[in-house]
């Protein structure tokens, strides 16, 4: 069979070979979709997730009174007067002289409404040292950050003349501006960094200056162009802020990977004494179907997250979901096209020092002695490796995870979480009071408003809260607003068990006695329980579908039961040394200090689930690349053992490459100031280093050389199912003599 001539089969091999001959059809194409895709979204906007689509439960039904009504709550703030020593108290001159100068001076502002004295509305502490004067910034709450900074300087300025008292402010709007003034730029920056970053480690795997752009070009090509479409179906499927970030890191990790894993083989077989066709033509045929079986199993995946009915999380998985399918079909079009048309000129902008990268078999060095020794001693290796992560993983049996306060997910180095904890303190839960929307036919009637004072009374009486229970009527609306602190303050196991007490005692002995009348209970407390209840109802149906669909593709892909079984065991363990190396550092704060965090005692609640989802996607794409050049050498007629060893070490540069990338474009996240922020850097990173080197370059080949030729076990009773393993890499790759033909391994 002559060099240039293969019966092509498969999707990626038949879209590059077509690609390849009409490469200027195909960029054009690529190019047009992208242009169409942005303006077409652009021209539609993006709609966001509302507040009453977030959460299914009581938060999402009061939000949905809310804004059926049409009732835009305004930002509510809160200025804290308090004594510094015990010999002042709110009964004092001076004390009633500060407050009356806060009120005074906030009014002059322009910027607020609705100031309240902390006499007239009850919010004395008991000691007497602390009352709160409390007050709503004018205009839309979602911009009122930006309009609060005169009332800041006017709270501060009283605060100079008034040295034997603590006068701060804390509320949505003033928590909104110190955030953003304080970590702001975490996110740009770190987004802005990735890039460079993959870059910079391209150019030093390939050694040259086009070969790097290439997949940092298909990349952000892939992203700008989901960028459009996340407008486009944002009309049927919200998006959100959070969904744009996750889907810029997902989408730069996978398009840098399977760019360079094209990339990288076609450099190969051209070292390999291939001409330009048929170099390409391999690479089509075996890492551009890696790439395509890689990219669906990614998909699945990220699908999972449609299934835990939050809306942040459907709004994650489909933008992620979309920008791995593009980055996939961009890898298996376009990349093709752009090769065919650069040629050796891929090598152009040659870096000086940095030898020809040709991603051969001299190039893993390193992992040709390991995998000597693993492949000497697979059991052994199997036993140490597995013991290892499995001691790693132990931790995570303890985990334990919550919604970070404001103390745990920035430390004490802003003021403002010293008020908000000195606010808790002196008044347990007023700074995150329970919100309970009350809808009535009539608010005023007689039974309603009877109903309302018993639930004032009984929410104090009961111990779910010490007041002051504040009640706000909207007559038009037939709506009625109730506030309750809840015991408990920042302790959130307190405030819960004080939110329970209401929903399941106070407020059906009392509101939920009127018939018509609906009442639900929401604000941060409810909303975290809310979430968490909603999160926990979804771990098994999101986990079952992942691993159960992931198997099924492997089991396709490779027709082999034994390939699919160890797939799913050995991303379970990448996963779990990763849920452990989190609870370690996090919970138990473990060399927390060696990565810029503290030990928090807890992992934020939305990350074990979110982890699952995108490490079990990502680390397909090795496992996936990996095993696939071990059955295209096993199909080739080489013995399992020389099959994992040619493999593993002519894989083993592409995977480290694109390993590191990965874990330094999630380590930038690691370097965020938010606690949550960290935590998600930090796991995802160190998933991706144990997947590539501990799994992939011990753990893999061990396993595989254990079971030998029990690694290609296809039961009889599974023949029928469809075949798309598509062996185009034997006849695609076939050397130039007749004698080294392949032969078809019978699986």
């Amino acid at each position: 069979m002559g060099n240039g001539d293969a019966r092509v089969r498969g999707l990626a091999a038949r879209a590059g070979g077509w690609s390849a001959r009409h490469r200027w059809a195909a960029v054009g194409i690529w190019v047009l979709f992208v242009v169409l895709a942005t303006v077409l979204g652009s021209a539609a906007g993006r709609v966001d997730v509302e507040d009453s689509e977030q959460l299914k439960g009581e938060t999402s039904t009061a939000a949905g009174i809310i804004e059926e009504a049409g009732i835009e709550e305004p930002a509510s703030e809160t200025v804290l007067v308090q004594a510094k020593d015990d010999g002042l108290t709110s009964t004092d001159t001076d004390f009633r002289s500060a407050v009356s100068a806060v009120m005074t001076a906030v009014e002059r502002t322009g910027e607020v409404t609705d100031v309240t004295s902390p006499y007239d509305s009850g919010t004395v502490s008991e000691d007497g040292r602390s009352a709160l004067v409390q007050f709503d910034v004018r205009g839309d709450p979602r911009t009122a950050g930006e309009r609060i900074e005169p009332v800041l300087e006017a709270v501060a300025d009283v605060q100079k003349e008034h040295d034997s008292l603590r006068i701060e402010e804390i509320g949505g709007a003033s928590m909104m501006k110190t955030f953003d003034d304080a970590f702001g730029d975490d996110f740009k920056k770190a987004e802005y960094s990735a890039v460079p970053v993959a870059l910079g480690i391209l150019l030093i795997a390939f050694g040259a200056l086009v070969a790097a752009l290439l997949p940092v070009a298909l990349a952000i090509t892939a992203i700008v162009a989901t960028m459009g479409l996340m407008g486009l179906v944002s009309h049927l499927q919200p998006m959100s802020d959070t969904a744009n970030s996750v889907m810029l890191l997902v989408g730069l990790a996978v398009g840098v990977d399977y760019c360079l894993f094209y990339l990288r083989r076609e450099r190969e077989e051209r070292a390999a004494g291939r001409d330009a066709r048929t170099a390409l033509r391999i690479a089509a045929a075996t890492s551009g179907r890696a790439i395509v079986v890689s990219g669906v199993t990614v998909c699945v995946a990220m699908a999972g997250m449609l299934f835990t009915g939050i809306a942040e999380f459907e709004a994650m998985g489909l933008a992620s979901l979309m920008v791995v399918a593009v980055a996939m079909v961009g890898s298996v079009t376009v990349l093709p096209a752009l090769l065919s048309l650069l040629g050796e000129r891929v090598e152009k902008g040659r870096v000086p020092f940095l030898r020809r990268r040709t991603g051969g078999r001299n190039d893993s060095r390193f992992w040709s002695a390991v995998l000597k020794r693993v492949l000497a001693r697979p059991v052994l290796s199997v036993v140490v490796a597995a013991g290892a992560l499995l001691a790693v993983a132990a931790p995570a049996l303890g985990m334990k995870t919550e919604n970070l306060t404001l103390d745990q997910e920035f430390g004490d180095s802003l003021p403002i979480v010293q008020t908000y904890n000195r606010v808790n303190e002196a008044f347990p839960g007023g700074s995150e009071p329970a919100e309970v929307v009350v809808k009535a036919d009539d608010i005023n009637a007689p039974e309603v408003k009877a109903a309302l004072a018993d639930f004032r009374e009984q929410a104090v009486g009961s111990g779910a809260s010490r007041g002051p229970v504040e009640i706000k009527l909207h007559d038009q609306q037939n709506l009625a607003f109730v506030y309750v602190p809840l015991v408990g303050g920042s302790d959130q196991d307190a405030a819960g068990a004080s939110l329970e007490k209401l929903r399941d005692e106070v407020r059906p002995a009392t509101l939920g006695k009127v018939d018509g009348v609906e009442a639900p209970i929401t604000g941060q407390v409810a909303g975290n329980k809310d979430f968490n209840d909603q999160l926990v109802g979804s771990v098994v149906p999101v986990f079952a579908f992942v691993v159960v669909f992931a198997f099924l593709l492997m089991l396709l892909s490779f027709r082999s039961l034994t390939v699919a079984v160890t797939s799913i065991v050995l991303n379970l363990l990448s996963v779990g040394a990763a849920y452990g190396i989190l609870v370690a550092v996090f919970q138990h704060g473990w060399g927390a200090s060696l990565v810029g965090a503290e030990g928090v005692g807890a992992i934020i609640t939305w990350l074990p689930l979110f982890l699952f989802v995108i490490l079990f996607g990502l680390s397909m794409d090795y496992h996936v690349f990996v095993v696939s050049r071990i059955r295209e050498a096993r199909t080739r007629g080489l013995g399992t053992r020389d099959a994992i060893r040619h493999g593993v070490v002519t894989t083993a540069g592409v995977v480290t490459s694109a390993a590191v990338i990965m874990v330094a474009v999630f380590a930038i996240f690691g370097t965020l100031s938010m606690q949550s922020m960290k935590q998600m850097g930090v796991g995802l990173a160190a998933a991706v280093l144990i997947d590539a080197t501990v799994i992939r370059g011990v753990l893999l080949p061990a396993v595989m050389a254990l079971l030998g030729e029990r690694n290609w076990y296809f039961p009889k009773w599974l023949h029928r199912l469809p075949d798309l393993t598509h062996d185009e890499a034997p006849t695609a790759a076939t050397p130039r003599t007749r004698d080294d033909e392949p032969e078809k391994v019978p699986v």
